[in-house]
């Protein structure tokens, strides 16, 4: 088996394409008003975090942020012995998000979910799913570092660091400082040698 890396966004790349998605999220919602980002767990928190902090940089003003485990809504891994209102209660793991007495969560919210890497939409319907069963959000958006294809569900980026058409013997790798001690994104290939 033969092994192929192909960097496809460096540090550089990363930075320009967070900061694009922060201008897109001001413009489309007129401003951070009744907005909050959620990153999914793991890398879409430290997405959600860079772009909270690029949207504080250009406004001036913190928009609310927090992170979203999914692990207990997930369709592809077993969780026996749980029921939906024991994986609901565990579905947001820490945020900053009722940071003022007057925010309800997020009931009547705009919430932007945060992912590294959009593939089959699944994981964004189990994160759907979290959120649903912590509050009713007035709105949800979806912006994703990477988008590679390949939709099992009917399910769009509102924003899109970069669109990489890949096949389904490729994946995506996306690696950031906080977590990988590097910031890059990755197209590696298999193949069989002959």
């Amino acid at each position: 088996m033969v092994t192929e890396k192909n960097v496809i966004m460096d540090e550089t790349a990363i930075r320009r394409a967070l900061s694009r998605i922060a201008h897109e999220i001001l413009e489309k919602n007129k401003g951070i008003e009744n907005c909050l980002l959620v990153g999914i767990r793991t890398r879409g928190v430290y997405l959600a975090r860079r772009i909270a902090e690029r949207i504080k940089e250009i406004e001036g003003v913190a928009i609310p942020y927090g992170e979203l485990d999914i692990t207990h809504y997930r369709d592809d891994r077993s969780d026996e012995g749980k029921s939906s209102s024991e994986a609901g209660a565990s579905a947001v793991v820490s945020s900053n998000l009722m940071l003022n007495a007057d925010s309800a969560g997020i009931h009547d919210q705009k919430v932007i979910l945060c992912d590294d890497v959009l593939y089959t939409g699944r994981t964004i319907r189990a994160a759907m799913d979290a959120l649903m069963d912590c509050g009713r959000p007035r709105m949800i958006q979806l912006a994703v570092l990477a988008d590679r294809g390949h939709r099992e569900l009917p399910i769009r980026p509102d924003y899109v660091g970069k669109n990489v058409p890949t096949s389904k013997h490729e994946q995506i790798e996306v690696a950031l400082k906080e977590y990988d001690g590097k910031d890059e994104v990755s197209i590696i290939s298999q193949w069989e040698e002959k």
